[in-house]
């Protein structure tokens, strides 16, 4: 597939879409525009990957979908977001929580003074089906991040950095979410354990059919594991398509994966390169 300078309708047309986001506009305490027609899907199944620098819109763009931008002043002003079919940007968050979208939020935001296990257990807050369904899926997360069964009677204040972050991720699944939105899942993190964590995400979407779509600094190894991906700079959408093509485009190479063509561009041409893309956005 080619790459589009701008971004497009769906990364998949024929397949089931689980998210649609449809040119929206955030602005924060009514005049601060923070997104600007951002439009992007996320396939059933699919792992969907939102790129690009820090301050690029990347968690503006999920605490739109999860509606989470009204307790930072912040609200969509145009367009509609869309999941299974339903538009859900007049819901609130426990509300889209009950319908299978959650989100696991930048800095991991474990409840430091509970232990391990309790902070899984609140994940199912949500839920109606009993104790015992709750039990069987606690030791569900617990096989797929056998770290924190070895520490689910800690406090998770005193876990490492990626406990916590496995954490964070266990406790959006006991909801039973059919879509999780993972905000920047490497930060702080050390590259072994990011590995290790994009691992059980590969794992969670594979076996147990959960579809993400990650906000992510990390462009390498986002694209990676994730099928599709869209980049962001300045509240805008200014190239999207398949994984595989984004690793070999060559702008995407040398700007947001570091590596060099074969000849070095001087700092004139980089800031030649920086002006197109602001025309592209």
């Amino acid at each position: 597939m080619s790459l589009n300078p701008v971004s497009t309708p769906a990364p998949e047309q024929a397949a089931d879409v689980i998210l649609s986001v449809n040119n929206i506009e955030v602005i924060y305490d009514h005049v601060i525009l923070v997104l600007k027609g951002v439009s992007l899907t996320v396939p059933k199944g699919g792992i969907v990957a939102v790129l690009g620098a820090n301050g690029a819109g990347k968690t503006t763009t999920l605490k739109a979908i999860s509606n989470l931008l009204h307790a930072e002043r912040g609200e969509v002003t145009k367009g509609s977001i869309e999941f299974n079919g339903e538009r859900i940007d007049r819901l609130s968050p426990n509300e889209l929580v009950r319908r299978g979208c959650i989100q696991v939020m930048e800095g991991r935001h474990c409840f430091g003074h509970l232990s391990i296990e309790e902070n899984l257990l609140t994940g199912a807050f949500t839920r109606r089906d009993g104790w015992g369904a709750v039990k069987r899926d606690l030791e569900k997360v617990y096989n797929y991040f056998p770290r924190l069964r070895q520490r689910k009677s800690s406090q998770a204040g005193y876990t490492s950095g990626g406990e916590q972050q496995m954490c964070a991720i266990g406790r959006a699944m006991m909801s039973k979410p059919s879509m999780i939105l993972l905000d920047e899942p490497s930060m702080g993190l050390a590259p072994q354990v990011v590995e290790e964590i994009f691992e059980i995400v590969r794992d969670l979407n594979t076996k147990e059919g959960v579809s993400f779509l990650l906000a992510e600094q990390n462009t390498n190894i986002a694209l990676r594991y994730a099928t599709y991906g869209y980049i962001m700079e300045t509240g805008r959408i200014v190239m999207d398509g398949e994984a595989s093509s984004l690793r070999e485009n060559e702008d995407v190479k040398e700007f947001y994966l570091g590596v060099g063509g074969a000849e070095r561009k001087s700092f004139r041409e980089v800031k030649s390169y920086k002006r197109r893309k602001r025309w592209l956005s």
